[in-house]
């Protein structure tokens, strides 16, 4: 039981430091090569596990639910954003708002971290070609 709340806080921890980072990883010029390769791996899972799983199908969710699942709780949400809005403020909003809100970020979030990191490669060759 020990190592299953152990578990719990851990994925809980990391889920939400990755769905922050998924908002705002693109803002730091150091982290917008990573943030790219985390929404690769997100929308990997979602649409391309999603082909087995279900669209939208979340890894790590998934793996929370098995581990809430073995702890006896009551999973009512259906995706990590209903669970992560009704832990911090109380409210559960219904499944389709937290897709569609999920959904509509992750476009703005990725346009931005393409534009960005294009930019960024863009500057950088031409500045290698500046000293050469």
């Amino acid at each position: 039981m020990l190592l299953l709340r152990i578990a719990d806080v851990g994925l809980f921890a990391f889920h939400t430091l990755l769905v922050l980072f998924n908002c705002v990883g693109w803002i730091w010029p150091r982290t917008r090569r990573l943030h790219l390769a985390t929404l690769g791996a997100t929308a990997a899972s979602w649409f391309l596990l999603g082909i087995w799983f279900g669209p939208g199908y979340c890894l790590c969710t998934d793996l929370h639910w098995r581990i809430r699942a073995a702890l006896g709780e009551n999973i009512q949400e259906r995706t990590y954003i209903q669970y992560l809005v009704s832990r911090i403020t109380g409210w559960t909003p219904n499944a389709e708002l937290a897709s569609n809100a999920t959904a509509a970020v992750f476009v703005v979030v990725a346009i931005l971290s393409l534009w960005l990191n294009l930019r960024d490669l863009r500057r950088a060759r031409g500045l290698k070609r500046a000293i050469h």
